[in-house]
């Protein structure tokens, strides 16, 4: 297991060299960015003494953007090995002190969608494959290409529409009431931030439990139609114990495929569902820094997206030999 593991997370470092190479190579041929807004913004300030280009000059000198592609690119790969990823062009602040500011906001929301998701979505695939070709079946499968189907932001639409404008029970954005805020006790507070997150989680459940749904109830159909199964049910095994102690056990392989991947999730934030809610997670933020070309930030944000998907992987391929003693990882 030490050995696999070290060899994987060998091969995940040499992936994540190039993987960040492409991304810093993205950014530095940009046509177009922040950091030529930020030069014209201090060349035209009253009193300015610096044109444009000078301006231009000494900020890319600032961030290293005149060093060249692949020297650049190094210098920035030595100074995120040291944890210095340099501030952010938009935020005027260090890039880590944006990100823990706003990454548990995100987390705790994707934790009770995560949560919700599992709880809501496996019990329904396996209930339809259960009864294959029955009405829970076939309401299972419809309302799982719904799900699928669904854009989010016309989900979150017509979530905002029925349950804030018509019938206003939550606000339409926003993470507090500012009206009432201040005056609350500090269980009250948080009360009121965990009243705005519940049509953000809803919006990312309805359209989360869709896939696992459908990957559940396919798994779980190969697995029921396996020989061991049949004989388990000859033997005459209680049905509960040959759906929950046999079956399922040999679904969980492809389900942790799923599962490890949402470690991403966990932590990247949902950008279309933060944005639109208003939700200051680390979804909106890397929204915003990308939208005005906030390189810095954006760079570090993709980084740790990068190091995420790399660790999930790895997690999965770990959780495989627990779940089935037939994984060998050697």
């Amino acid at each position: 297991m030490l050995k696999y593991s070290l060899r994987r997370l060998a091969y995940s470092v040499i992936i994540l060299f190039f993987v960040m190479l492409i991304i810093y190579t993205l950014m530095y041929i940009m046509p177009g960015n922040y950091i030529q807004t930020k030069a014209i913004e201090l060349a035209t300030k009253p009193g300015a003494t610096k044109s444009a280009d000078d301006w231009l000059a000494d900020l890319n000198k600032q961030y290293g953007m005149d060093q060249g592609l692949i020297k650049g690119y190094f210098t920035w790969l030595g100074s995120a090995f040291q944890g210095e990823f340099g501030d952010s062009w938009k935020w005027n602040m260090p890039c880590t002190e944006v990100f823990s500011s706003r990454i548990w906001y995100s987390f705790a929301l994707n934790v009770v969608v995560m949560f919700f998701e599992i709880l809501i979505a496996i019990p329904l695939g396996i209930h339809a494959a259960r009864k294959q070709y029955g009405f829970a079946d076939y309401f299972a499968t419809v309302f799982a290409m719904v799900c699928i189907s669904m854009p989010s932001f016309f989900l979150i639409t017509v979530l905002k529409l029925v349950f804030a404008v018509k019938l206003k029970w939550f606000d339409l954005t926003g993470m507090i009431d500012p009206r009432i805020h201040d005056s609350l006790s500090d269980f009250g507070k948080f009360l009121d931030v965990a009243k705005h997150f519940v049509l953000p989680a809803v919006a990312l459940v309805i359209i989360s439990i869709g896939g696992l749904m459908r990957y559940t109830r396919t798994n779980m159909l190969e697995v029921l139609s396996s020989d061991y199964i049949r004989t388990a049910r000859a033997k005459g095994v209680p049905e509960h114990k040959v759906i929950y102690s046999h079956a399922f056990r040999n679904t969980l392989i492809p389900l942790i495929t799923i599962l490890g991947g949402s470690l991403v999730s966990l932590f990247s934030g949902a950008i279309i569902t933060e944005q639109l809610f208003g939700l200051e997670g680390i979804g909106q933020a890397s929204y915003q820094s990308m939208v005005v070309g906030d390189i810095p930030f954006t760079m570090f944000y993709l980084g740790f997206v990068s190091i995420l998907t790399l660790l999930g992987n790895l997690l999965a391929d770990l959780l495989y030999a627990a779940a089935d003693p037939r994984v060998r990882l050697s």
